[in-house]
């Protein structure tokens, strides 16, 4: 998968997907197995804590949605994503962007921030 997919998959096949074995599948085709996640809030390490955590945020926040909050840019193997998540169909609650580090077409680690407004 280039980048820009695995950005995309990162944000909708598994942050956004509330189905688990969907997301799980997602998962093992998106990152390494000792991936990385960091927010404000933690880091997580491995496929099944990266599924713990969006399990959590998405029972955290029902009826809530991620959409992409602009195009995913590339810098050789470093990937950004700005995203959007609040209630379907309304104006977003949190905007946040999305910072991956890419090796042989896997997501090795993941930076979250919260950005303002």
């Amino acid at each position: 998968m280039t980048v820009e997919e695995l950005m995309h998959a990162n944000l909708l096949e598994v942050f956004a997907e509330r189905d688990p074995e969907r997301r799980r599948a997602a998962i093992e085709r998106v990152y390494v197995p000792d991936v990385r996640f960091a927010d404000p809030d933690e880091t997580v390490v491995g496929h099944q804590a990266l599924d713990e955590k969006a399990q959590r945020l998405l029972d955290e926040s029902p009826g809530f949605v991620f959409s992409p909050g602009g195009p995913v840019h590339v810098v050789q193997d470093l990937g950004y994503l700005a995203w959007q998540f609040g209630p379907e169909g309304e104006e977003p609650v949190v905007r946040g962007a999305d910072i991956a580090i890419v090796e042989k077409g896997l997501i090795t680690d993941v930076y979250t921030m919260l950005l303002p407004g």
